[in-house]
């Protein structure tokens, strides 16, 4: 068996332990494709998604992109970007089975996990909107410390 082999096998339990759908059942659809063919730039370029999970409705919610233990995650880090932006996912879980990380392509940059987000987690993190004016009306007290948070 090869390292990614052993890499997905970890991945696979991550998503069952944080409630995702990796195959059809009689009550449940699944919510989990792997290794979609994606066409992608203006060549039409073909790849391979390692993961696809999808919000309730089945419009795709995150990429996850798997590589091998001894690989860092992050080198995944443009491959899945690049597939993530094609079909409109906002997040992508970049994993090798024993580090992952969590990208919000929309709002920062990737930050280490240790579990996999459920698709309600995920989702309300896709309808959160934070309101700027709230942070450029905040008021901070001239007479603060300002040491006193480090």
């Amino acid at each position: 068996m090869s390292k990614e082999s052993y890499s997905r096998l970890k991945i696979n339990k991550l998503l069952e332990e944080s409630g995702w759908i990796l195959l059809d059942t009689q009550e449940q659809e699944a919510n989990v494709d792997t290794e979609p063919n994606v066409k992608y730039g203006d060549s039409g370029e073909n790849g391979f998604i390692d993961y696809l999970l999808f919000d309730k409705k089945g419009f795709p919610l995150v990429v996850i992109e798997a590589n091998k233990e001894d690989k860092d995650p992050l080198e995944g880090k443009e491959q899945a970007r690049t597939y993530a932006n094609h079909i409109k996912a906002r997040f992508i879980i970049l994993s090798n089975g024993n580090l992952h990380y969590l990208w919000d392509i929309q709002s920062g940059n990737p930050r280490a996990i240790n579990v996999f987000p459920t698709q309600e987690t995920l989702i309300e993190y896709e309808q959160f909107k934070p309101k700027k004016e709230l942070i450029v009306s905040e008021e901070v007290d001239k007479d603060s410390d300002p040491n006193r948070f480090y």
